[in-house]
């Protein structure tokens, strides 16, 4: 049986990253996500993706990263992986829009009097 990938959607300073991985687990470490076994597609000499190796460059000899769990926006078992890459978030700006944070509500300032 083959082993499942997946591909996880996340932001990070503006940026939306989508990567494939083996290994996708909810770590001990409250309000993370962790991911191991990063993929990068296989690439001819000829033809270089410079998103992809940039993701390649920041991932390539990491063995853990946690993610946190707020940054994720989607992630999904495929049959294969594709192609990594980062594009900015206010590309697709009506599309993203963060997860509220636990103690404050849309409309209100923490430690407001309201």
């Amino acid at each position: 049986m083959p082993q499942p990938v997946y591909k996880v959607i996340f932001q990070n300073q503006n940026k939306v990253y989508e990567v494939y991985a083996r290994q996708i687990f909810q770590s001990d470490m409250w309000g993370f996500i962790e991911i191991e076994e990063f993929m990068f597609g296989e690439r001819s000499q000829i033809l270089v993706d410079p998103s992809e190796e940039k993701l390649k460059n920041e991932f390539g000899n990491v063995t853990r990263s946690y993610i946190p769990m707020h940054s994720i926006i989607r992630i999904d078992e495929v049959e294969k992986e594709g192609a990594a890459k980062i594009s900015d978030a206010t590309a697709g700006a009506g599309n993203i829009t963060a997860f509220p944070m636990p103690g404050t509500t849309p409309g209100t300032q923490r430690g407001s009097d309201d």
